[in-house]
C-alpha cells in the first residue's frame, strides 16, 4: 500500500496537469484592443465617367515584381498566417468559389482583352502541371514516372497590370483606372526545369477583369509595413498605389513591347520616360 501512494500522487498530478492545459484560455487577449473583422467590406465605387469628359488617355501595361521589397505584402506570407493570404492564395479561392473569373491569355500568350472564359477544369490544368521525373534505381539505371506539381504562391514571380491614364476634364482630375491583372509565372518543360534557366521570363498565365476582382480583394487584409493599426485591404493596396512597378508596354502604332526595341538600362530609360510623360501631361495643364 506504502508503494502505490507515490504512484497515486505522480497519476493525480498529471492528470491536473493535463486538465490544466486541455482548458481553453479565459479572458486573455492577443493584443491591445478586440480587432474587429468585418468580411463584407464595401466597395468604394469609382465615380462615374462619361466619355466625353474624357479630355485626355493613355493606356500602359506595368509589371509587379515580387522580388522587390516594397512589394513583399503583395507574396507573403506564402501560407495562409493569422487570417491573412496571400495575393495569390486570395485569387485561387476566389476563382474555386465562383466569385472570380479567369480569362485565357489565347494561343499565343497575347491576348489580354477577356476574349476566352475559362472554365474551372482549364483553371486546374494551368494550376497542376503534368510532368516526368526520372526515378534512378542506381547510378546507371532509371525508370520514368509521371508525376504532378501545383503550382504555389511561391511560382508566382510576379503580376502584370492592364491600366489607362485618363484626365477627366469635368472634375480637372487625373486618376487611373485597372483594367486586368494577371498572374505571371515562369514557363517550365516535360521535367518540370524552366525552359530558359539563363534567361527566364514570366509569362501571363491568366488574366482577371479586376473591377469584379475589387470585390473580392475588398475582403482580404493586406500587411502594411507602416502601420498595424491599419492593415487596409488588396483593394485599399492597388487604389492607393502602395507597389511598385515599371512600364513594360504603352499603347502604340506597332503594339510592341518596350522590351522589342530596347534592352537593359535602354528599356528602363524608356519605362521611366513613359511615367514622365504621364506626370507632366497633367502637370502642363495649370500655371504656377
Amino acid at each position: 500500500m506504502k508503494k502505490l501512494i507515490p504512484v497515486l500522487i505522480v497519476a493525480a498530478f498529471m492528470i491536473v496537469a493535463n486538465s490544466a492545459y486541455a482548458q481553453p484560455r479565459r479572458n486573455v487577449l492577443d493584443g491591445a484592443y478586440v480587432q474587429e473583422n468585418n468580411p463584407q467590406r464595401r466597395v468604394k465605387e469609382w465615380p462615374y465617367l462619361r466619355e466625353a469628359d474624357v479630355l485626355w488617355k493613355k493606356r500602359v501595361w506595368e509589371e509587379i515584381d515580387l522580388r522587390q521589397k516594397m512589394n513583399y505584402p503583395l507574396l507573403y506570407p506564402l501560407k495562409e498566417l493569422k487570417g491573412r493570404k496571400s495575393l495569390w492564395q486570395v485569387i485561387i479561392k476566389g476563382v474555386e468559389d465562383g466569385n472570380l473569373t479567369a480569362y485565357s491569355t489565347g494561343p499565343d500568350g497575347a491576348d489580354d482583352e477577356f476574349t476566352y472564359k475559362l472554365e474551372p477544369e482549364q483553371v486546374k490544368a494551368l494550376l497542376n502541371i503534368p510532368i516526368t521525373v526520372k526515378n534512378y534505381i542506381n547510378a546507371d539505371e532509371y525508370v520514368l514516372k509521371d508525376t504532378m506539381i501545383t503550382r504555389e504562391a511561391e511560382d508566382i514571380v510576379g503580376y502584370r497590370l492592364k491600366e489607362d491614364w485618363i484626365f477627366d476634364k469635368q472634375r480637372s482630375q487625373r486618376y487611373v483606372r485597372i483594367i486586368g491583372i494577371a498572374p505571371m509565372v515562369l514557363p517550365r518543360n516535360a521535367e518540370g526545369q524552366l525552359r530558359d534557366p539563363d534567361n527566364p521570363v514570366a509569362v501571363p498565365l491568366f488574366w482577371l477583369y479586376y473591377r469584379e476582382c475589387r470585390y473580392v480583394f475588398a475582403n482580404w487584409d493586406s500587411f502594411n509595413t507602416v502601420n498595424d493599426a491599419f492593415r487596409g485591404s488588396y483593394d485599399d493596396l492597388f487604389e492607393m498605389r502602395r507597389f511598385s512597378a515599371h512600364v513594360i508596354k504603352e499603347e502604340n502604332v506597332y503594339d510592341r513591347e518596350i522590351q522589342q526595341y530596347a534592352q537593359g538600362l535602354d528599356a528602363l530609360l524608356e519605362s521611366e520616360r513613359v511615367k514622365k510623360e504621364i506626370f507632366e501631361y497633367e502637370h502642363d495643364l495649370w500655371n504656377y
